[in-house]
């Protein structure tokens, strides 16, 4: 069984070997770290819409439809930026998962947008006072939406 297992030896054959002007393929890949967003959202609808928009660019995209299940994913994924709505369903809304992000010393240098339908100036100062990097107003367009997104990865 070991016999099967050993690892066989470089080919010898011109044919098999790489030009040596072409580098590793490993070598070629490093620094191009494939940016993470997390989207915390509870509506289906809205969730989808925003994952095909982000679907355009080469970002892996994650998502939760709910508070605490969204600050779980944020400490198990790490990712670069959180789209979070701000009114959801159960134990934690999305002020405070950002807050709890941003008090978080391991996730704090995410960036978090929070999402919402809310857009008075209060709504915005307690975004704000929780730590969002960045305040959406629905309806957004996709177009606002990418704009904001590529904003805030080229700063992070």
């Amino acid at each position: 069984m070991a016999a099967l297992m050993a690892r066989a030896p470089p080919s010898r054959n011109p044919k098999h070997r790489r030009p040596a002007s072409v580098p590793p393929v490993d070598h070629l890949l490093k620094g191009l770290a494939i940016k993470r967003i997390l989207i915390v959202e509870d509506q289906t609808d809205i969730r989808k819409l925003i994952r095909m928009t982000l679907e355009f660019e080469s970002y892996e995209i994650h998502e939760a439809s709910g508070g605490a299940f969204g600050l779980q994913m944020a400490s198990a994924v790490r990712p670069d930026l959180v789209l979070l709505d701000v009114m959801m369903p159960g134990e934690m809304d999305g002020l405070q998962v950002c807050q709890a992000i941003k008090s978080n010393p391991a996730l704090a240098s995410m960036k978090v947008v929070l999402l919402t339908a809310r857009g008075q100036a209060s709504d915005r100062e307690a975004g704000k006072q929780a730590g969002a990097d960045e305040y959406l107003v629905k309806p957004f367009s996709p177009l606002q939406l990418m704009e904001t997104v590529e904003r805030l990865m080229t700063a992070a």
